[in-house]
């Protein structure tokens, strides 16, 4: 027997465990996660194209704190690869601090190239609007859904 009652209590019901219908399920699916989804789908690009331009600005010998220059393409790659596992993790509460940690580095990023500190300002900007908007309309159509839901 499976369905919202035996899910763990920090995990977004899935829209497609088959439960229910599927116009259903999609309108279930939380605003604030698929914004999230948004916004770290669009830092994927901007940071493969980051560590390039780092890897292309190093000088050919020692660059940023005497690292060899393919350190930057190897630390955009783990950094990307741990925002495709974020966009994953966001159906746990806790993969929003996750989300969290990656904007902090993706800000700290700007030790290697100070043009990261602009571009880490603006999609840590653009995380916390979406996380506060995001959490609002969902408290929204909770609230016009299931009147006394929303105190939960």
């Amino acid at each position: 027997m499976s369905g919202a009652m035996d899910a763990p209590a920090d995990h977004e019901p899935d829209p497609t465990d088959g439960t229910e219908a599927a116009p259903a399920a999609a309108a279930r699916r939380s605003v604030r996660r698929s914004l999230a989804s948004i916004v770290l789908g669009f830092e994927i690009i901007v940071v493969f194209l980051a560590a390039l331009v780092i890897w292309g600005l190093a000088p050919t010998e020692n660059g940023t704190f005497d690292l060899p220059p393919w350190i930057a393409l190897a630390a955009g790659g783990v950094l990307i690869l741990g925002l495709v596992a974020t966009i994953g993790l966001l159906r746990f509460r806790w993969g929003y601090g996750v989300g969290w940690a990656i904007q902090a580095l993706i800000l700290a990023s700007g030790l290697l190239n100070p043009a990261m500190y602009f571009v880490g300002a603006i999609f840590g900007g653009l995380w916390a609007y979406c996380m506060v908007v995001g959490a609002r309309i969902d408290r929204e159509r909770t609230a016009s859904a299931d009147p006394g839901k929303e105190q939960e």
